[in-house]
């Protein structure tokens, strides 16, 4: 588990390396790994490097955080290029210990993507789709446990998980570049299997449009000490049992770099406008 104490010891590591105050967060999901050469750099410091801190085993994400400037405006921004997740093993106070930190180092907005799985039927691999919602009833809540009170309340308002005011933001900006855009609510799932096609019936009933295995418990975690937060999911397949065809890591990673370009272009206005 990674608790306040630890918390501390990471966020005093990092302040140790590097000068610097981000304003705002970014984690960069599948489809966004490139987006990290837009960033001004002036640090980057892996996972692996710092004390108690979950190292990255998927493939695709490299795992460390990078700082710098972002935008016409010069945002100061951390990027998380690459995630730790739930399915591979860690405590969920340790999948969230790096949206934590971001928000300890002075991160007041936290921007999260990630790939997809579509379950509303008037998707398409390829979309984009700004989170309104999630759904967290299939994974531990962050927050069981010992409340941290220094970062937040022991049962903090979830009502507006993610922010009217950046969802306007983002609905802006995707009309601006001309990206048809998506809205919907996210499920998160355990992974690291894909979901069966009798649980993504359950999940349309339950009202979710995708699915994935990162983000919500994130998104709550941020929420948690007061951030504000925006989420875009990349509709990287068709949920199991909506097309006759086996899901794979490799397509998923294929849809998602194929879309990039629009990915990018809106994280990056959006950056411009927070």
């Amino acid at each position: 588990m990674i608790g306040y104490k630890e918390l501390n010891t990471i966020k005093e590591y990092i302040e140790a390396k590097i000068d610097f105050s981000p304003e705002a967060g970014l984690v960069l999901g599948s489809g966004l790994g490139g987006f990290s050469k837009k960033i001004e750099k002036i640090a980057e410091i892996p996972y692996s490097e710092i004390p108690d801190f979950p190292v990255s085993t998927v493939e695709g994400h490299n795992g460390s955080f990078i700082f710098g400037y972002i935008g016409r405006n010069r945002l100061p921004i951390v990027a998380m290029n690459g995630r730790v997740h739930y399915y591979e093993g860690y405590h969920m106070s340790e999948v969230v210990a790096p949206i934590r930190t971001m928000g300890m180092l002075g991160a007041k907005a936290i921007i999260l993507t990630n790939a997809a799985g579509g379950i509303n039927l008037s998707f398409s691999p390829g979309d984009l789709m700004i989170i309104k919602d999630v759904i967290t009833t299939f994974i531990p809540n962050p927050l069981i446990g010992p409340n941290i009170e220094e970062l937040g309340t022991r049962f903090p308002d979830m009502s507006k998980i993610f922010s009217p005011r950046l969802i306007n933001i983002l609905e802006n900006i995707s009309k601006e570049v001309g990206v048809d855009i998506r809205e919907g609510i996210y499920a998160q799932c355990t992974g690291p299997s894909f979901e069966t096609p009798a649980e993504i019936n359950m999940l349309r009933v339950l009202g979710a449009d995708a699915v994935g295995m990162s983000t919500a418990c994130e998104a709550i975690a941020a929420r948690h000490m007061g951030i504000e937060v925006c989420g875009v999911s990349c509709i990287s397949n068709m949920a199991a049992g909506i097309l006759d065809q086996p899901l794979t890591h490799a397509e998923v990673q294929e849809t998602a770099d194929k879309v990039s370009s629009h990915f990018e272009s809106i994280i990056l206005g959006l950056c411009e406008n927070l």
